[in-house]
């Protein structure tokens, strides 16, 4: 085997190295798509409300209602979706002695499932 050899075997294994951690944060985004609904909802429908003026013109008492509930939900989901990426992400590859460094490069990915999910509900 030559050096160029060795080189490209090096170079394909670090690419298929690569499959691993971004299925993986796939898999985590599906998830991670009910905190992510719980901060948009939040984010797009309760926090551009102007009930606090005198005379509100932009207020929905459904989605004042509606807010302990999801802040609630925002609470409890969000932190046990960051142990999740934390362990998976940090600790595992930490564990088994493998880079972290793809691994937390993959973690990109996780938001992708609840884009595309959101991407396609617009288009409805």
């Amino acid at each position: 085997m030559t050096m160029t050899d060795a080189h490209a075997g090096r170079k394909r294994r670090a690419r298929s190295d690569l499959w691993g951690p971004a299925l993986a944060n796939l898999g985590l985004g599906v998830p991670a798509m009910v905190p992510f609904y719980l901060a948009w909802w939040l984010l797009t429908e309760y926090m551009p409300m102007d009930c606090a003026l005198a005379r509100p013109t932009n207020c929905n008492y459904d989605t004042l209602e509606n807010e302990f509930f999801f802040t609630v939900a925002l609470m409890v989901t969000g932190p046990l979706t960051l142990t999740q990426v934390i362990v998976i992400d940090l600790a595992l590859p930490l564990w088994h002695r493998r880079r972290p460094a793809a691994w937390l490069g993959a973690a990109a990915l996780i938001p992708v499932p609840f884009v595309v999910c959101l991407a396609l509900a617009s288009l409805v």
